[in-house]
């Protein structure tokens, strides 16, 4: 039988074991919650291929960018789900075919005649299943998803948004659809601030990152740069008489490049000097291939075609201590790939209605899988008339009437018509891309 002095020594010892054993799941919690990264997505927007000087561009450097490209994985044969912004970040924002949402059939949406059309909440968005996960999130940058409050960055999962609905904004007066309204909102209110739209969302984007945050965070940030009107800081805003496609020349689209360069840089020493940068997911991209100005590294085609040109997009992930540096791949990507890797990074689940089309990269990105064959598909209905279908090195395309098949490994630059030398491979994409457009939504009345 125990004393009376041992059996106080035996409750202490309970106690204290009790309270560790609290204070371990406690910890275990926190823990948990915390190896959760942040994570960062940046997208920007028309630019071509080899607009970087990583990816080959001569005219000027991106030394920032080329310093972020080196420190993660650098993919070689990534790609847009769409050639034109609002489909690709309609599949961004769904993890799915642009073709399976209405606001994903405008190319782009246009304020007036696509007002009533937008992303809205009965679509489970990235946002919405990260916060599902424990995630604060927000967008700056570009939206281009719907025009009025019920479409907006808020009612699809954003906890906070800063930036532009339209498509474009003159970067010095902030005014949207070619000038015509005024097009700069935080969350659902119009704001009016001085500065370069470039530079502003970069500050935004700082002061995000230097809040306190209780919960890891997800930052989409979607620069308008360097999509026209081509303007650089310091300049006048464009004439109302002007059309936003034309004016700029090469070295005004290099001081763009560069002004972006510098913004993305501010960002990631924001990152660094707060410490977090080990537990920060960071992926760069665009949102479809350039135009006037880009460098589209010697493939066919820019914006709104199917060529490659159209759709080949620069993209690199870095992940300190999971992505090794320097590190390139061959892994052909697509921006739906983008949705599903952080989904998986964050620990969040998709919806089970909504199953996602693109695929978790992260086993590539960090050496666990080797890089592997897969289909993808685009189709234009509206500007250009396009459809196409990468099947591993195969590529079905058709341009109006006309089909191609080519054999990219050979001749990325898409010159040799393949079509009647192998023609069983050319009907059996051909019939793959009918299956698939098969369960896209039906084809909308065409713009005049």
């Amino acid at each position: 039988m125990l004393s009376r002095g041992h059996r106080k020594k035996k409750h202490f010892l309970l106690q204290i074991a009790t309270a560790l054993f609290f204070s371990s799941a406690v910890f275990s919690q926190n823990n948990s919650a915390s190896s959760k990264p942040n994570i960062i997505y940046i997208m920007a927007d028309d630019m071509g291929y080899a607009d970087l000087s990583c990816y080959g561009r001569k005219e000027y450097s991106t030394p920032n960018l080329d310093k972020l490209a080196s420190e993660g994985m650098k993919f070689m044969n990534a790609y847009a789900a769409a050639p034109v912004c609002t489909p690709t970040r309609a599949a961004f924002m769904t993890g799915r075919y642009s073709a399976r949402v209405p606001i994903g059939l405008r190319e782009p949406a246009i304020p007036g005649r696509d007002s009533a059309v937008g992303l809205s909440a009965e679509i489970p968005s990235i946002a919405s299943r990260l916060k599902t996960a424990g995630y604060e999130t927000a967008l700056i940058g570009k939206w281009h998803l719907g025009f009025v409050n019920k479409f907006a960055p808020n009612q699809n999962g954003f906890d906070y948004f800063y930036g532009i609905r339209t498509g474009a904004a003159d970067y010095i007066s902030h005014k949207g659809d070619g000038g015509r309204i005024h097009d700069l909102y935080e969350n659902e209110d119009s704001v009016y601030e001085n500065g370069y739209l470039t530079d502003i969302f970069s500050d935004k984007a700082v002061k995000f990152l230097k809040r306190k945050h209780e919960q890891p965070f997800f930052l989409c940030l979607t620069f308008t740069a360097p999509h026209w009107p081509w303007q650089v800081p310091g300049d006048a805003p464009y004439p109302d008489t002007m059309r936003w496609t034309n004016g700029g020349t090469i070295e005004t689209y290099g001081v763009m490049m560069r002004t972006l360069d510098e913004a993305v840089s501010n960002i990631l020493k924001t990152v660094n000097e707060l410490g977090m940068s080990n537990n920060t997911l960071v992926i760069f991209t665009s949102d479809n291939g350039g135009e006037k100005f880009s460098d589209m590294g010697g493939y066919r085609g820019k914006k709104l075609m199917l060529l490659e040109g159209g759709i080949r997009v620069p993209a690199f992930v870095r992940w300190p201590g999971k992505i090794k540096p320097n590190s390139t791949t061959t892994q052909v990507a697509t921006t739906l790939d983008w949705t599903a890797t952080i989904l998986a990074a964050a620990g969040a689940k998709p919806n089970k209605d909504f199953p996602l089309d693109g695929v978790d990269l992260l086993p590539v990105c960090m050496g666990q899988a080797k890089p592997f064959d897969r289909a993808l598909y685009w189709r234009t209905i509206e500007r250009s008339h396009h459809k196409a279908v990468r099947d591993g090195n195969w590529k079905y395309l058709k341009i109006d009437d006309e089909e191609f098949l080519f054999d990219l490994s050979q001749d990325p630059t898409e010159k040799n018509n393949l079509r009647d030398k192998e023609s069983a491979k050319f009907q059996e994409l051909k019939n793959k891309y009918a299956a698939w457009e098969a369960m896209m939504l039906p084809t909308f009345v065409k713009s005049q």
